[in-house]
């Protein structure tokens, strides 16, 4: 086995080790803070598959590229859309307990911005019979989206290259990626996250 080969499995066994540690005992105070969600990004990152060639990827700093989703018996959305308001996007499924856990945080917060406030949208990257079925037990109030999981998702464009969920962005009023979070919100975090 050459060295190369012994490197790759090497990091591959680390960044599992990660995920797996942070699904099982959550992000801990590191991992929650802004530059332990970027050091633990670029780790994952670094086991990740490129994006197919052409596909264009935001990073923090980058205006998201344009797109448009379909609801869930609803019209497609188009993302950033036309109202300048602040958008926390949400990719989530229905079988990833992390994203089932901070649902209610998220439509919590999402309850109080108003008409004017930070706009909260939940992408499941998900069947659309698996969420309507999910919803029905575990009701939210914000806007769901529908993506399919793969190389080329919309996670992927802004910025989550191993599909990680749950995962999470800030984009402002001008269409600029402003936070990107991996892993699930706890209690009351949300409000400081989109504060900063």
């Amino acid at each position: 086995m050459s060295n190369r080969t012994i490197l790759l499995v090497a990091l591959a066994a680390a960044i599992v080790g990660a995920v797996a540690g942070l699904l099982i005992n959550g992000a801990g105070p590191f991992f929650g803070s802004e530059p332990g969600q970027r050091a633990l990004q670029q780790v994952v990152a670094a086991g990740a598959p490129r994006p197919p060639e052409g596909l264009e990827v935001a990073g923090r700093g980058d205006r998201i590229p344009a797109l448009e989703l379909p609801g869930l018996d609803a019209p497609p959305m188009r993302l950033p859309d036309e109202s300048g308001r602040t958008l926390l996007i949400n990719y989530w499924a229905s079988w990833c307990a992390p994203c089932i856990e901070e649902m209610p945080e998220l439509d919590r917060f999402a309850a109080t911005q108003g008409a004017d406030g930070v706009q909260v949208v939940g992408i499941a990257l998900d069947d659309a019979d698996a969420v309507r079925a999910f919803l029905q037990q575990v009701p939210v109030s914000y806007r769901i989206l529908l993506d399919q999981p793969g190389p080329a998702d919309t996670s992927v464009q802004l910025g989550n290259p191993a599909g990680v969920l749950p995962f999470t962005v800030l984009v402002d009023g001008e269409g600029v990626l402003r936070r990107q979070k991996i892993g699930p919100f706890q209690d009351g975090e949300v409000d400081d996250w989109v504060g900063l």
